[in-house]
């Protein structure tokens, strides 16, 4: 479940914390800020102060916005609210490293939006009172935020921690395709020529990779053909994602109230043999451990002829061109494969905060009451839409137009001019923002669009969310545990990735004899010591 993101984030916020506990001018800071009376009007409504006020907001560049300050919703949303902002924004190379020695030296603003905090930061932040909690606020204001949380328990859920507390508004995107994110596209034309069907098993799936690799369905007279590849994983690229969900569940879950991980266990073993079967046969591109998406599009992309059968790849935009003139309207979604023990599963990523700390507010604020109306109203579908995708680009769909879901639309954009791609005009989602599935699936969009193409082939793969296995929600760490986490993550994640691509490939011969040593090895990495951890976590959070 990007686990090598979630390595960078982890590192980071060991990195943080070690700055908070040596810094006394940061724990310090910890003061009583009471909202002002008679400052911001009635909830709900419009302006939210009775006079212009002025925040200060920490944010990093983003290469959507040209200029905050100048920035056309920027402007609309001053008039709307009353609120003024005074900007500081960091360059987006080094901007967690600077946000961590701004905090570090208790010299911060009054809010800091879209910087990639993790909830263990937020907790420990929060309990030393550098970071405000939101509860009371949510409370007396929050008519947005109350809203979605009683429409979609999930966000409450995903940003409070054990103790009930709030201390950032997070970005909720319910984006339909990400539940699903694990997929495997396949080139329809190939399978036409050569009379077979879209495999439902993974011996099917085999048989049909052979074909592709020695049946010459380019039909250039050469053996060019690739029939399989991914990348080294941004999203759900790896090659041991799709393919090992027919064996284990491919990433840690739950199952009954216990954290569990694939990576020791025998059905995780009898993935890796058919795999490393698929590689000996030359159905296994060799770079699809290393390569990047420039390369890995340069395969599905080969000027003139095609030469990739099949993507292990979240998105096709990753190995294909997406527009008019690319191969992407020709692959076609696998739905989950069948494994030899009957088992048909997906993996599954429920939560729709994308960002669950995109909001907060210090206890630098002399206002957190008019700092809180100012992001609950984001909230609002206008002000969403207008943040997310500019001043005046909405507008109604036309008559016959279909959405993502292949229901008569109810919204399309204005069609971007080529010469003008930043014209400062939104956010480019900075700040909270809300888009529910309906509204997602109320976009027009063209026949072969790529959201199309993602949200059907994630309708493909609903029917097979396991009911006995729970994805693992976000958890808020304690900070001792979340620094102890942070190197056995990075000692943990390399040492399986480098191991499934050595078995994989043969490098590493899969006997008993290096199974054992692998398992002794993950456990000298600190494996029980990790799942403790997440276990503790859990366990704070949901079984008091």
């Amino acid at each position: 479940m990007k686990r090598k993101f979630n390595v960078l984030l982890s590192l980071v916020t060991a990195m943080l914390m070690l700055l908070v506990g040596c810094s006394d001018s940061a724990s310090n800071t910890k003061k009583e800020t009471k909202p002002a009376k008679d400052i911001v009007t009635e909830a709900g409504t419009f302006p939210i102060v009775k006079k212009k006020e002025t925040l200060t907001v920490l944010t990093h560049s983003n290469t959507g916005v040209k200029d905050f300050k100048t920035n056309e919703f920027t402007k609309w949303y001053e008039e709307k609210t009353g609120v003024h902002i005074k900007w500081e924004v960091l360059p987006e190379e080094g901007a967690m490293e600077k946000l961590n020695l701004m905090l570090a030296s208790g010299e911060y603003p009054d809010v800091i939006m879209d910087m990639g905090l993790k909830p263990a930061q937020l907790r420990v932040y929060g309990e030393k009172g550098v970071f405000l909690k939101l509860n009371d606020l949510i409370e007396k204001y929050g008519v947005q935020t109350k809203k979605m949380f009683n429409e979609m328990p999930l966000v409450e859920d995903a940003v409070k921690t054990p103790d009930g507390h709030i201390y950032a508004l997070p970005q909720v995107n319910e984006c339909f395709h990400c539940t699903t994110s694990q997929k495997m596209w396949i080139y329809k034309p190939w399978l036409d020529k050569l009379g077979l069907d879209v495999p439902t098993t993974t011996e099917e799936f085999y048989n049909v990779m052979t074909a592709f690799k020695t049946q010459d369905p380019n039909g250039n007279g050469k053996a060019d053909e690739i029939p399989l590849s991914g990348m080294k994983s941004y999203w759900h690229e790896e090659i041991a994602g799709f393919l090992m969900n027919p064996f284990i569940y491919s990433d840690k879950y739950i199952e009954d109230g216990k954290i569990v991980v694939p990576w020791d266990k025998p059905e995780w073993r009898d993935g890796l043999k058919y795999l490393n079967k698929m590689y000996k046969a030359g159905l296994i591109y060799s770079g699809s451990f290393t390569q990047d998406p420039d390369q890995f599009k340069k395969l599905g992309e080969n000027p003139d002829i095609p030469i990739l059968g099949a993507a292990a790849s979240s998105v096709p935009s990753f190995f294909v061109d997406v527009s008019d003139k690319g191969r992407a309207k020709d692959y076609i979604a696998v739905p989950p494969l069948k494994g030899p023990n009957g088992q048909q599963i997906t993996l599954y990523e429920p939560s729709p905060v994308t960002r669950p700390a995109e909001f907060i507010i210090t206890n630098k604020a002399k206002h957190p009451d008019v700092a809180f109306r100012w992001a609950d109203a984001m909230y609002d579908q206008e002000i969403t839409i207008n943040s997310v995708f500019g001043m005046g680009q909405f507008m109604d769909a036309k008559d016959g137009e279909v959405g993502l879901d292949g229901k008569p639309a109810k919204w399309t954009l204005k069609e971007q001019d080529p010469n003008n791609v930043n014209n400062n005009i939104s956010w480019n989602q900075t700040g909270p923002s809300l888009r529910t599935n309906e509204f997602r699936a109320g976009q027009a969009v063209p026949e072969g669009d790529q959201e199309q193409l993602l949200w059907k082939a994630t309708e493909q793969h609903v029917p097979y969310i396991s009911k006995t296995i729970q994805p693992v929600p976000r958890l808020f760490f304690s900070e001792e545990d979340s620094n102890k986490l942070a190197t056995l993550e990075q000692s943990i994640d390399n040492y399986i990735d480098e191991m499934t691509a050595s078995f994989i490939t043969g490098k590493t011969k899969l006997n008993d004899k290096s199974w054992k040593e692998y398992i002794k090895n993950l456990e000298g990495a600190g494996i029980k010591d990790y799942l403790q951890i997440y276990q503790n976590a859990y366990n704070e959070k949901y079984k008091k």
